[in-house]
């Protein structure tokens, strides 16, 4: 049986998991796996826990202005976002189709699974355009910190990957 609370949940989780993420369009905050819960209190006041993928990141203001215009066009104004840093969030929290969304836009998904410990196996990167393996890291930060800039070798193309953590 489905509650009013549980309903009213999922309401307010579907619209804040429209919101994009400013650097990577294509995504939802919901596809990245930050958007990690929804609070509706008694009073009507909204709570939504976001985890940054960076305890740096620039992106997280945006988003939470995102959240809050997303929720205020639907009636929602009473509203606070918490930024929640633990657990750290990792990028076995992203889903299949945000995996998926970031190989169609040409940057290659994290590969692999986190580790609570060193990984002493480098995987190969696959090439979002021509899908070899045939790639090398030119630089361990690309055009964000959750990225790292990495060549083809077979079609030259260079290409961001987003790294596992």
């Amino acid at each position: 049986m489905v509650t009013a609370a549980r309903t009213l949940e999922e309401t307010v989780w579907n619209i804040a998991a429209t919101v994009a993420d400013p650097e990577i369009p294509v995504l939802t905050i919901e596809d990245l796996g930050i958007l990690r819960a929804i609070d509706v209190h008694n009073d009507g006041a909204v709570t939504v826990a976001i985890t940054p993928t960076y305890s740096g990141c620039p992106a997280m203001h945006t988003i939470r202005d995102d959240i809050l215009t997303a929720l205020a066009a639907h009636g929602y104004t009473n509203v606070h976002v918490n930024l929640v840093l633990s657990p750290a969030w990792t990028t076995d929290w992203m889903s299949g189709a945000g995996r998926a969304k970031l190989e169609q836009y040409g940057i290659a998904p994290p590969t692999g699974r986190a580790a609570s410990g060193k990984i002493s196996v480098r995987l190969g990167i696959k090439c979002p355009q021509c899908s070899s393996l045939n790639t090398r890291e030119l630089t361990r930060f690309g055009s964000t910190s959750c990225k790292a800039l990495y060549v083809c070798q077979d079609c030259r193309e260079p290409f961001d990957y987003f790294k596992v953590h």
